[in-house]
């Protein structure tokens, strides 16, 4: 049996797209994705700090990386990221707003042989982070779905579901009742619900003095 000419043209594209998919490892697969599941990527560039955090741009030099708010933290959600510089990570817990992590960070602060600013400040005039939850394509209720658990992990109420006749009702988020506490993220069972920064204007704290 002769070899088709016609087919080795075909083949040789096929090989060479196989390689450029291997050397891109699973990068662009993960990426497709959640594009296609409509989740949304977390920025890398700009990692979510601890509550009452200083500025960005001035975070890494004042901190330094001790990991007291790490261990301060009840819920779990603070962790050791990059550089083992602390982050919030709302896939393993959410903020109860309790001010433990700062009040750690500051009596570190304080204690330290050269004495130095927080990179963690608490007031009650300030607010914590200016960040809000955001709903994806991949809702379960959009898909024919019935599914209210980020309602009923909502303390703040500021999840509202809108009836559709016939079809499962679907969530909005009220970003000016949302507190930024991150407890909705976890518990959805689609990983539809992501944190993004808030536009609009910071609110006050909604911390315990305690």
């Amino acid at each position: 049996m002769r070899n088709c000419t016609h087919c080795q043209p075909i083949a040789v594209k096929i090989t060479i797209r196989n390689n450029r998919s291997a050397q891109t490892g699973g990068e662009m697969d993960s990426a497709r994705r959640a594009f296609l599941l409509g989740r949304r990527p977390r920025q890398s560039a700009a990692p979510f700090r601890p509550p009452w955090a200083v500025d960005e741009a001035v975070f890494p030099q004042a901190c330094q990386r001790c990991g007291e708010c790490v261990a301060a933290c009840p819920t779990g959600l603070l962790v050791h990221g990059a550089g083992g510089f602390p982050e919030a990570d709302f896939s393993r817990g959410h903020c109860t707003f309790c001010t433990d992590c700062a009040r750690a960070c500051m009596a570190a602060a304080r204690s330290a042989a050269a004495r130095r600013q927080p990179a963690l400040r608490f007031s009650p005039d300030l607010p914590p982070w200016a960040l809000v939850a955001a709903i994806g394509a991949a809702c379960l209720p959009g898909r024919g779905v019935l599914c209210r658990s980020c309602d009923e992990h909502c303390e703040a109420g500021a999840i509202r579901f809108s009836p559709r006749p016939g079809h499962p009702a679907r969530p909005d988020i009220e970003t000016s009742s949302c507190t930024g506490c991150g407890e909705c993220v976890a518990v959805c069972p689609a990983q539809a619900i992501a944190m993004q920064p808030d536009a609009a204007p910071p609110r006050a704290a909604r911390a315990s003095s305690s």
